[in-house]
């Protein structure tokens, strides 16, 4: 039996889908559609409207993956979590965000100017020829203003749908070495053979861990080195939200700060949220750093500011060069590159290598 394991919103401040990507190959299996004069048959145009509309992200579909044994395993999204990624896109702002091929850079030129989540037999969808799409569907429609980018890509077949990068926690519904059940339970309350199987799978983990095979010694840890500049940063931004009244800080953002304060240790599934939010709101941060009763201001000071990002990405570097970075990581072209409990996730794109 193969592991399937469902993508889910487990932090609204940190998992997003953060852009969306042009790929040949789209994992969901639906191409998007371009128009032009002769198909739209719009009334009064001349040239072509350089207009894509497909599916981002369909409910419930489960997508092949394969691990860097060569094992496979499928994702999914749940209805759900499509509808509320396909909110918190827009409630962001992220309507230019978009890449090539999942490329490591911004493209400019893509705009998406529709959006929705199918619902029903009436949904204009349908006017596409997009009827076979299930209910819940996210679809996007967008304006390709490059017209390079149109004529060299779109036209010619060199893309042929949408992929989301995404920040996602993965949750396992079906594994075929261990019942869900019995990670639910107490260690206390493990039978002897319970116990033996979750000590077999913790000896696979640290087996795969490049220290083992050097012979040195493996701990898990946590992390409290980084420096004085952060606690004060996140202490700033407890003063600062109270002087507003509390509106600028979420529970979890309420929750990191008080850690970082506190000068509590940190584990690596936390440190790498704080590069993926602090990464990301870097440059809204630098917009209104001079107010110091923004909520950009305080959100970010809360996540440790500047210093925090710093130490954050170097202390990343430091852990996976000393270990293996994760436990399903994908060698498969067109697989999601990481998959971890918490970890960046591109998904469902087709990359030609992983990254």
């Amino acid at each position: 039996m193969e592991k399937l394991y469902e993508l889910i919103i487990s932090d609204e401040e940190t998992d997003e889908v953060m852009a969306i990507s042009l790929v040949e190959s789209p994992a969901i299996e639906e191409p998007f559609m371009y128009f032009n004069k002769e198909e739209l048959r719009f009334a009064q145009v001349d040239n072509e409207q350089q207009m894509l509309i497909g599916a981002i992200l369909v409910p419930d579909k489960k997508i092949l993956r394969i691990d860097g044994q060569g094992n496979p395993y499928h994702v999914f999204f749940s209805k759900e979590t499509v509808k509320k990624l396909a909110q918190n896109y827009l409630m962001k702002k992220y309507n230019d965000s978009a890449t090539l091929e999942h490329g490591d850079k911004k493209i400019g030129g893509v705009h998406l100017v529709q959006s929705w989540i199918k619902e029903g037999k009436l949904d204009k969808s349908n006017n596409y020829g997009m009827s076979s799409l299930p209910d819940g569907t996210w679809i996007g429609m967008f304006k390709i203003a490059d017209k390079k980018l149109w004529n060299d890509y779109v036209k010619t077949g060199k893309v042929k749908g949408f992929s989301v990068e995404a920040y996602l926690e993965s949750k396992l519904v079906k594994a075929s070495m261990i019942p869900e059940s019995l990670l639910d339970k107490d260690i206390n309350d493990l039978n002897e053979q319970e116990a033996e199987i979750l000590l077999s799978m913790m000896k696979a983990i640290v087996k795969k861990d490049k220290r083992y095979g050097k012979g040195q010694k493996i701990e898990f840890q946590a992390y409290d080195d980084y420096p004085q500049s952060v606690r004060d940063a996140a202490r700033i931004a407890r003063e600062q939200n109270e002087k507003v009244g509390g509106k600028c800080m979420t529970i979890v953002g309420k929750r990191r700060s008080a850690d970082l304060e506190a000068g509590r240790p940190l584990s690596r599934e936390t440190i790498a949220r704080m590069v993926s939010y602090l990464s990301r709101a870097k440059d809204v941060y630098e917009q209104n750093k001079s107010d110091r009763e923004s909520c950009s201001y305080i959100a970010y000071k809360g996540w440790g500011g500047e210093t925090a990002l710093t130490w954050a990405e170097n202390k990343l570097k430091q852990i996976d060069m000393e270990a293996q970075p994760s436990i399903v990581s994908s060698s498969y072209p067109g697989q999601i590159a990481k998959v971890k409990k918490k970890d960046l996730i591109v998904a469902p794109a087709l990359i030609g290598n992983d990254k």
